[in-house]
């Protein structure tokens, strides 16, 4: 599939929520980094859509709006 690499996070997260995160971690261990993947996956793909449209825009076409 990928090459992968490790990488630590540090993040703050209300008490509630942290201790969900971690029995989580402990039940589950690939759940947080799927749900990382995803996420970032989801960015990468908005940030490339946006960075299109804003070219698409630039082309003196007409770029749709949102109402």
């Amino acid at each position: 599939m990928w090459e992968t690499c490790s990488v630590q996070l540090n993040v703050r997260l209300p008490r509630d929520i942290a201790a969900q995160a971690e029995e989580v971690q402990r039940t589950d261990p690939d759940f947080l980094s799927r749900v990382i993947l995803y996420g970032l996956t989801r960015r990468a793909i908005y940030e490339n859509l946006r960075s299109q449209q804003s070219e698409d825009a630039g082309d003196g076409g007409i770029s749709p709006q949102v109402i």
